[in-house]
């Protein structure tokens, strides 16, 4: 063996030696394009245990292992670090997925650099390979990827050596309407996420330091120039050893919609109530504390709002009648709204109204209350009333009334009458029927006595026995008893015709 020869293979038994420990790979190659050795990080990085099982030569190697870009692009043959590095070339940080050819399931991630090393006369002697693992590096940057592409909410990361973006999420680009490619790339000068916020001051300020960015209201512009208004926050974050600042945001937007939906509702409501006719309060479901009145209240009352408002219907005593306040709100309490009931209302300066009362139940500013509405039928039942008297004074004799008209001014009264004494017909005797029935026909005492061949003492009798078991005291009264109940409508009297 030439001396040349023997300090070359000294030199490199040495440089064994010295590397053998490393927890760096390491791949020495001959100019002869040769694998010459390993060391056991390199093998561990392949999944082998010798540096025969990584092939004798760069051909070898690419026959055994497969390599591909973080990109999934997949590197030909003549690509291979190992391949550039035997051409001469040098290079750094050059990152690769390798996995066996066979054996699909172990990947490892390699960050390789080249090193050419030169003898006395500057020739070759040995090409270097140092390879790092980068593979649990790689898996948590993949779980970011996932989680930051997956996370629901809008994001975008800005690389801060040049404040330019360099990841979207899909939210960011629904939110927005951008496509990937119209973020990517761009500064943050130009897609100006800090646009309108609050104190966008402070957030430049982080922003440069590389700090957080606490949460603030902004207006982030859309495609198209419309904007939202959003909420923005900034998190310093290194990738791939990069300072960078993950900003975040929550879609203010539909609350904003809300907020006005509900506002002009509550306008429209506050409206209606206010130029609504009829007295209208609104108080609290709790201890039905009056929270509003409309002026048709206070006109018709003469309840100032001033006196109202804050109290209690209790302690106000605007209803006369205290049970049937009682049921009032226990209605609404139980089934959550009130029909037409009738109530009777004490106006200030004395005096009542008739009133039916309609009420439900709604939400202001999430509190529970009750929307009351009395209509004022008092004129309405004053007009009944002398309506019914007249009709009790002209009917004391109903014998000259045709049985049509009997029966519609009948039907006057009981349309007044919507809960009927609970008495039976079937109290009166077969004769006090046969009466009750010629009464309803409109004939007079003589003539019911004529049609049933009795004395006319005998039939004043038994109209005084109907009238005292029907509890009315008048012929009119007993007509609209009858009638009321739907009696004799067609049914054939005794003595008479249909």
């Amino acid at each position: 063996m030439s001396p040349d020869v023997l300090a070359t293979e000294t030199n490199r038994s040495q440089l064994q030696q010295i590397i053998s420990g490393l927890s760096d790979g390491v791949i020495l190659l001959d100019v002869n394009q040769q694998i010459v050795w390993a060391n056991d990080a390199a093998l561990a990085m392949h999944g082998v245990s010798h540096p025969g099982e990584l092939g004798t030569s760069a051909r070898q190697y690419a026959e055994r292992f497969a390599l591909r870009y973080r990109n999934n692009h997949v590197l030909p043959a003549e690509s291979y670090p190992m391949s550039r590095v035997l051409a001469g070339e040098t290079f750094n940080d050059v990152v690769v997925e390798v996995r066996q050819v066979h054996n699909e399931e172990q990947t490892w991630v390699h960050r390789v650099r080249s090193l050419i090393l030169t003898g006395a006369a500057g020739d070759p002697e040995s090409l270097v390979l140092i390879v790092d693992d980068l593979t649990e590096w790689a898996s948590a940057e993949q779980r970011f990827e996932r989680t930051f592409s997956a996370n629901p909410a809008p994001a975008v990361i800005c690389r801060l050596s040049d404040l330019r973006y360099i990841k979207v999420n899909p939210g960011f680009l629904e939110m927005t309407g951008y496509a990937r490619e119209q973020v990517i790339g761009r500064s943050v000068y130009e897609l100006d996420v800090l646009e309108g916020a609050d104190n966008k001051e402070l957030a430049i300020q982080r922003l440069g330091e590389g700090t957080t960015i606490p949460q603030m209201h902004a207006e982030l512009r859309l495609l198209g120039g419309a904007s939202k208004l959003v909420i923005v926050a900034g998190q310093p974050l290194s990738i791939n050893n990069e300072d960078c600042m993950l900003f975040s945001f929550v879609d203010l937007e539909p609350r904003r919609k809300a907020e006005v939906a509900l506002r002009q509702s509550e306008e429209r409501f506050a409206k209606t109530f206010r130029l609504n006719p009829v007295p209208t309060l609104v108080c609290s479901a709790d201890r039905q504390q009056v929270i509003d009145v409309n002026e048709a209240f206070v006109r018709i009352t003469g309840f100032p709002a001033e006196e109202v408002l804050g109290k209690t219907v209790a302690e106000i005593g605007f209803i006369e009648n205290i049970s049937a306040c009682d049921e009032l709100f226990s209605t609404l309490e139980k089934a959550g709204n009130v029909g037409e009931l009738d109530l009777r209302i004490r106006k200030k300066n004395d005096g009542l109204i008739d009133c039916v009362a309609s009420a439900d139940t709604l939400n202001i500013q999430n509190a529970p209350c009750y929307l009351l509405v009395l209509m004022n039928i008092t004129e309405r039942k004053r007009s009944e009333l002398e309506l019914i008297a007249a009709i009790e004074e002209v009917m004391r004799d109903a014998s000259w009334f045709s049985q049509t008209l009997i029966e519609k001014l009948a039907n006057v009264k009981s349309a007044r009458a919507p809960n009927l004494p609970n008495v039976s017909f079937k109290e009166l005797t077969a004769r006090e029927r046969d009466v009750l029935g010629l009464i309803c026909e409109g004939l007079a005492d003589k003539e019911i006595a004529s049609r049933l061949n009795l004395a006319p003492n005998t039939i004043r009798n038994h109209v005084a026995t109907v009238y005292s078991k029907l509890d009315v005291h008048s012929r009119s009264e007993a007509i609209v008893w009858a009638r009321e109940r739907g009696l004799f409508g067609g049914e054939r009297r005794p003595g008479g015709k249909q």
